[in-house]
């Protein structure tokens, strides 16, 4: 019999973004599966912060381009590009959240969202 291989696209596209994060120096970088949460809005975010709104834009540019690179998909919906505080990249089963500290710390989505599995890195 053959054993279950069935692939889970999402955590590896949230692996990728994890990897565009930690190329820029992301700070905190930390993954909620959201897959068992009733009333989710995705399977998984993907959080991180970035000392300054120009760090905040260059980690949201990479994180784009290994995502581009490696599964060649683009983001569904991006946000925040303007004053780079809270980027947000939708990529419809996994949301990834790039923020300065105080808005990462506003928002609190790791609070909010605490009943998903939370893996930090």
């Amino acid at each position: 019999m053959a054993k279950n291989t069935k692939v889970d696209s999402g955590r590896l596209l949230a692996d990728v973004i994890v990897k565009g994060m930690e190329e820029k120096k992301g700070k905190g970088i930390t993954l909620i599966d959201l897959r068992e949460v009733k009333g989710a809005v995705a399977d998984y975010f993907v959080i991180c912060e970035g000392d300054s709104d120009r760090q905040v834009q260059a980690i949201a540019k990479s994180v784009e381009e290994f995502v581009d690179k490696e599964i060649h998909e683009d983001p569904y919906h991006r946000e925040g590009y303007e004053n780079s505080e809270w980027i947000l990249l939708d990529y419809v089963n996994v949301v990834a959240h790039v923020f300065i500290p105080e808005k990462r710390e506003f928002f609190a989505l790791e609070d909010l969202w605490g009943d998903g599995e939370i893996t930090r890195y």
